[in-house]
């Protein structure tokens, strides 16, 4: 649905944007992360045909960006980080409008309204004027307008910026399910929104991606050490003897002994499965284990090791 190659923009003497690559799925919530002015926001205005790039390719729902802007923009729904509203409006006379601005037929326009007002919850505020709409609420009306010509690729800057815990969640879990059936990207900064929400990640920094996978990916591609905790019944002196010995066994720490489980903190580098290793080692000693747990790495760990400016 989006494919980009060796995207480039910048702004003076500022590369905002530096040989961006990536591609992008039907059905995917692709979340785009990154520290502010990291070129989250640049990326996603060229990929609208909002800005032209400097250099490089991309093609959204396959049309060109440099070539095809308009018919791009027919195929994409787009919410700034600003959401697009105009507050002396009435929440339906505003979605009339947007009808109208998509060019939907007559005879369709009922029909998309009362779509976009269930999906996006506004049935609350559909007598509303939009400046007495809360935060959360004009945030789902950006969303609806984005929505309203039932676009295929999804386009969202920062959409829960300023929004309470409660509206977080709400909008959160309207990106997920729309995500089953389109193309969600979005942008943050916050590191729980994408963990809740994305089936993929891409980190960008200073301009260029920096990683691109999975939650669980990119935590197994954190540098460090496996870190195990296990808890087994038998011999402390034979336990600790085979630890000495266990050559991915980076160190080793005793943690506690209680009712005859001795508990150890095991240290072990990267990628050498050494939870399952250990497991083999207790059966083959023929003693009892009653816990065996992998501290895992967060996603905080992963984008403070790939985004730090130092």
């Amino acid at each position: 649905m989006i494919e980009v190659r060796e995207l480039t923009k910048s702004y003076g003497p500022t590369v905002a944007v530096n040989k961006v690559s990536f591609e992008a799925h039907a059905g995917e919530v692709l979340g785009f992360l990154g520290p502010n002015g990291a070129g989250k926001t640049t990326t996603m205005r060229i990929l609208t045909c909002y800005l032209s790039a400097d250099a490089g390719s991309a093609t959204v729902a396959g049309y060109n960006i440099f070539e095809d802007s308009v018919e791009i923009r027919k195929r994409i729904g787009y919410l700034p980080e600003s959401a697009p509203l105009y507050t002396d409006m009435g929440v339906i006379e505003y979605l009339n409008f947007m009808t109208q601005v998509r060019h939907i037929p007559k005879s369709e326009r009922k029909e998309r309204i009362r779509a976009v007002i269930d999906t996006c919850g506004l049935e609350d505020v559909i007598q509303k004027d939009i400046g007495e709409l809360s935060k959360g609420y004009r945030q789902r009306l950006g969303l609806a307008q984005s929505l309203i010509h039932d676009p295929p690729i999804l386009i969202l800057d920062e959409p829960t910026s300023g929004l309470d815990p409660n509206q977080i969640i709400e909008i959160r879990n309207l990106i997920r399910d729309i995500g089953q059936e389109k193309l969600v990207l979005f942008s943050t900064h916050i590191l729980s929104e994408v963990s809740a929400t994305c089936t993929r990640i891409l980190i960008i920094n200073n301009g260029e991606i920096v990683a691109n996978g999975t939650p669980e990916e990119l935590a197994s591609q954190a540098e460090g050490e496996e870190i195990v905790h296990i808890a087994i019944r038998g011999s402390q002196e034979a336990i600790e003897a085979s630890l000495n010995e266990l050559e991915f066994v980076s160190q080793w720490a005793h943690v506690e002994t209680t009712d005859g489980i001795v508990v150890y903190q095991v240290n072990a580098p990267q990628g050498s499965d050494a939870a399952e290793a250990l497991f083999h080692v207790v059966v083959q000693n023929g003693w009892s284990l009653t816990e065996l747990r992998q501290e895992s790495v967060d996603l905080e760990d992963v984008f403070l090791n790939l985004t730090d400016k130092q």
